[in-house]
């Protein structure tokens, strides 16, 4: 993966995980806010870290999907589990 490239796609991004994702994203933004790259290319590094964005955001979602939360008994020990509750 070379993040130092605007180039690329949903294609290449797709299999990255959540650490990996986040670090070009990081890079994205470092190399946007330098002011140093051409215009084009600033456009280019726009949609590839929106589509970086999202990428992180799913793997996110889908982290919280699997949250459990411990139940515990009348005494305060584990007794098991249940789905992740956000409203709750």
């Amino acid at each position: 993966m070379d993040t130092g490239q605007a180039g690329g796609g949903a294609a290449d991004i797709a299999p990255m995980n959540f650490e990996d994702a986040l670090k070009a994203l990081e890079e994205v933004v470092r190399r946007l806010e330098s002011g140093d790259v051409p215009l084009d290319e600033s456009i280019s590094l726009y949609e590839r870290g929106a589509e970086l964005r999202k990428h992180c955001q799913a793997r996110l979602d889908a982290a919280q999907a699997r949250i459990e939360k411990i139940v515990t008994d009348g005494a305060g020990k584990p007794s098991g589990t249940e789905p992740f509750d956000a409203e709750g």
